[in-house]
């Protein structure tokens, strides 16, 4: 198993799981025998042999490679979105207060400030409450960091996500650290640029009104500051807000006062209410993600629990061993601790078999059944050979069986090499057929050679 493998968080073990459930649900069976021996020797709780079953078949089949290219999608795509954010909190002060030429409408500014803001809080709190994932902005991100990934095992590992996370309910909270996150970095640009505009140039601020009286503008004016003035800010007076209708006022205190009023509200209604739901957000997801589990009671995982834990192995032996058991007729049983392998598969009867071996090297047979196949792959799970040959006949065709055989028994053994066994004497060799066994082991990445490996077996090199 690759490095990347290993150090996958317990979220993202559970995450690879419920993708090869999904894969397996509409596609059927994986072949997973490989799997589901070496998961299974490793040893563990039925939920860690899962867990390793699943690293496996994703490492072969790529949904871990999909999974890491989301990983990364998923960081750039969070890049782009904090950019825009930056970018947009920026037009908000600019939009805000303008080019100072002209009076700043405070109320307007105030609109343009946090008008957003809070429309989109309003809609996030009413799909909390509705069971939503996150609002447009999560699910704009999800499909943002799965067309960056530009991976197709990502059909399966998005909603694998998803159905994790709902198992505790954390989809929401997940999101909401991305929305929330999102949200405080555009209101914390907006106030960096407003504060610096103001320290930069000279506003003048002015109400106006219609259909409503003066006094409404002071009593609300006077309502938006009183928490801001808890934490410091100014706020302007009666007397200064109703001047402030008329005209924009050149005193300096009025335009301090306005000033600092327009900071606070930013400040109390716009950063604080979003810092304060991220720290929310995150301490729920913190708290929800070390609870993750397994499902175990899922129909898939269920099947699994014979496969991978058998009822010998968690319930111990029923019966007496008999006085002697039967020994497989395969080849000699592999001891631990041997340190040279050689097997053949599906030779010719007539062919004598097996060489004259030294004393180091095992002997495991002829591999022709799946019955032999099977005892054998599972024996070097348990002890994997240092050194392993394997005797092929090439004047049989190399099928997909036949390979898939070679690749497993190498990835049992430390080194392995072919041995591409010299025809009979007075028989002669398709040089095509000889071609495709050359090209079929240099995909599998074997090495191969027409010389007899025993030496290499015994020593170590030839």
């Amino acid at each position: 198993m690759t490095e990347a493998a290993t150090r996958l968080s317990a979220l993202y073990r559970l995450w690879l799981c419920e993708a090869i459930r999904l894969r397996e649900e509409q596609a059927g069976p994986l072949d997973d025998g490989e799997a589901n021996r070496r998961a299974g020797a490793d040893g563990g709780s039925l939920t860690q042999r899962i867990e390793q079953r699943a690293l496996l078949l994703a490492e072969r089949d790529g949904q871990l490679a999909g999974l890491l290219h989301w990983r990364q999608g998923a960081r750039l795509a969070l890049i782009v979105l904090l950019v825009l954010a930056l970018l947009g909190g920026a037009g908000l002060a600019f939009a805000a207060l303008g080019d100072g030429l002209r009076p700043v409408n405070v109320f307007w500014a105030l609109g343009s400030l946090l008008g957003l803001h809070l429309l989109t809080l309003l809609g996030w709190v009413a799909g909390f409450c509705l069971a939503d994932s996150g609002g447009a902005l999560g699910r704009l991100w999800l499909w943002l960091s799965g067309k960056l990934a530009r991976d197709a095992q990502v059909a399966h590992l998005a909603p694998a996500l998803l159905l994790v996370l709902e198992r505790r309910r954390l989809s929401r909270w997940a999101l909401g650290m991305l929305v929330h996150g999102l949200w405080l970095a555009a209101l914390l640009s907006a106030a960096l640029v407003l504060l610096a505009l103001l320290a930069t140039r000279r506003y003048g601020f002015v109400w106006e009104t219609t259909i409503l009286a003066g006094d409404t503008f002071v009593a609300l004016t006077q309502a938006l500051g009183a928490l801001p003035a808890l934490l410091g800010f100014a706020i302007p007076d009666p007397d200064t807000i109703r001047a402030s209708g008329d005209s924009a006022l050149a005193a300096e205190a009025a335009r301090r006062a306005w000033s600092g009023w327009l900071l606070g509200v930013l400040l109390v209604y716009g950063l604080l209410p979003r810092l304060a739901l991220l720290i929310l957000c995150a301490w729920r997801w913190r708290h929800g993600r070390a609870r993750l589990r397994l499902d175990l009671e899922q129909p898939a995982y269920r099947l699994l629990r014979e496969r991978l834990q058998p009822s010998s192995e968690r319930i111990g032996v029923l019966d007496a061993a008999p006085a002697q058991l039967a020994e497989p007729t395969g080849g000699t049983r592999l001891a631990e601790g041997a340190g040279a392998l050689l097997v053949a598969v599906e030779l010719d009867e007539r062919r004598a078999w097996p060489p004259q071996l030294p004393a180091g090297v095992a002997d495991a047979g002829i591999l022709d059944s799946r019955e032999q196949r099977q005892r054998l792959l599972d024996q070097l799970v348990r002890f994997p050979p240092a050194r392993l040959a394997i005797a092929c006949d090439p004047r049989r065709s190399p099928d997909r069986g036949t390979l898939a055989l070679l690749g497993e028994l190498a990835r049992s053994a430390a080194s392995t090499r072919v041995w591409l066994l010299a025809p009979p004497p007075g028989e002669a060799l398709d040089s095509q057929r000889l071609g495709d066994w050359h090209a079929a082991l240099g995909k599998l990445g074997l090495a191969w050679s027409d010389a007899s490996p025993v030496g290499w077996l015994e020593n170590g090199h030839d």
